[in-house]
């Protein structure tokens, strides 16, 4: 894959701890401020869909329960592919809120890389 764009976020799942609600925002944080105007010209078809992203999500815990496909549905275009591996952080929130789904006092901060390119001579 030539690479021609990466961007890096990170989202926080402060009550609940919902690993994939920390992951979409991680995700979201990475890629809703930019803008790749040439992209599609870059891209030998010219078809957005052709894009390859692959995402690599940092997560401390609970690894398993990280919905993919939720994630996947941040991207509007493109060939997604999801890494999930050990990284990010847990914490504590400073107060358990049973009302908001907690079910002790930590908060869930996933990191996101997100690599943007396409296969070259295809």
């Amino acid at each position: 894959m030539k690479v021609i764009f990466i961007q890096y976020g990170m989202g926080v799942d402060l009550h609940g701890q919902d690993i994939t609600t920390a992951s979409i925002r991680a995700v979201r944080d990475a890629i809703h401020r930019n803008s790749m105007p040439g992209l599609r010209g870059m891209i030998p078809s010219g078809d957005l869909r052709d894009m390859i992203v692959r995402v690599k999500l940092g997560v401390p815990m609970d690894s398993p329960q990280v919905d993919t496909e939720r994630v996947r549905a941040e991207f509007p275009y493109g060939h997604v592919e999801i890494q999930v591996v050990p990284g990010g952080l847990a914490t504590t929130s400073g107060v358990m809120l049973t009302e908001q789904g907690d079910r002790n006092d930590l908060a869930y901060i996933v990191v996101a890389a997100v690599e943007v390119g396409f296969e070259e001579g295809v």
